[in-house]
Formats: structure tokens, C-alpha cells, sequence
């Protein structure tokens, strides 16, 4: 081959690699159904354990991950397009690590906290999510469970509020 037939042949190829790595690629919204920019009101959540601050930690950061995401606006309650109500359901500790001296005694604990979320659109009633939702975290004890506790809690809510807003922003695949 000699220059003039390699240059136009590379540039083929590249511009042939180009097209390809971009054929995934989409414009616009993820979710067809739900238009970029529109407002959602987070409903403060309930609380159906007997675990104090978890609706206050997962209101909190429902709306904070809503912000940072920003596929939706804040809004309050009559100027809403979309109305999420949310419900904590179970907060469970499982053991996973223990003290080597003391076998009983966990030194790790997996943390699920599971919710019950729904999305409805506030002029159609259209439900555009409902389903349950589990945030993970890993808690370790140290000399004081309370503390340790406290700590987790932030961590649990922003696992769980990152599942329901990308549920809610890309849809369902």
C-alpha cells in the first residue's frame, strides 16, 4: 500500500468505529414516560417499625438524592406533577462477622432497611411506580451499638433513595 490509498482507508475505518461506539447511545429522557424537568413532592415518610428517626433520615435523602440527580425538580404539594409516597417496612440486622474469642458476639452487621415506594402522577392518577425497595449497608460495632447505629442509618437511607429516584428517572428495563 502506499500513502494515498492508507489515509483514506484509516479514515474510514475510523469514522466506521465511530458510528459503532455511539449506536447505543439515545437522546432525550431514558424513561419515554417521564419527561425531564418535571417536579415531584416527597410525601414525608412513614414509619411501620419501631425503630425511631428512619422515616425523618429517608425523607431527607429521598430528597436530597432527587436534587442530585436532577431529572425531576422539587415542588411542594399542589404544585407537583408527580406525588411519591413512601412507607419503611422492616429494618433488619444480620449478623455477618464475629469476635474470634467470642463467637456469638457479632463484630459486623449487614443492615437491610426495606421500603414501600409509590410514584403517581398527580393529574392523570397514573401510578408510574410501586414496588419495595431495599437499601444495604455495613454496620461494625464498636464498644457502643447505639452510636454505631446512628452512624449506619444516613448510609442506609442514601442506598435506598438512589434505587427509588434511578427507578424512577430511567423506568424499568
Amino acid at each position: 500500500m502506499n500513502g494515498k490509498t492508507t489515509l483514506p482507508l484509516l479514515g474510514l475505518c475510523l469514522a466506521a468505529w465511530l458510528g459503532m461506539s455511539c449506536a447505543g447511545y439515545r437522546l432525550g429522557p431514558v424513561n419515554p414516560a417521564m419527561a425531564a424537568g418535571r417536579s415531584v413532592f416527597v410525601q414525608p415518610v412513614l414509619n411501620q417499625t419501631m425503630e425511631p428517626r428512619l422515616a425523618e433520615a429517608l425523607t431527607s435523602a429521598l430528597r436530597r438524592q432527587f436534587q442530585r440527580e436532577g431529572t425531576f425538580q422539587l415542588a411542594r404539594a399542589g404544585e407537583a406533577d408527580i406525588v411519591l409516597t413512601s412507607t419503611v417496612l422492616e429494618l433488619h440486622r444480620i449478623g455477618v462477622s464475629f469476635h474470634p474469642q467470642d463467637v456469638v458476639r457479632p463484630q459486623d452487621f449487614q443492615v437491610t432497611l426495606r421500603a414501600h415506594v409509590r410514584a403517581v402522577q398527580r393529574g392523570s392518577g397514573h401510578m408510574l411506580l410501586d414496588r419495595s425497595f431495599e437499601g444495604r449497608a455495613l454496620m461494625r460495632i464498636g464498644p457502643d451499638l447505639t452510636s454505631a447505629e446512628r452512624q449506619v442509618l444516613p448510609l442506609l437511607a442514601d442506598d435506598l433513595a438512589r434505587q427509588v429516584v434511578l427507578a424512577l428517572a430511567e423506568g424499568e428495563w
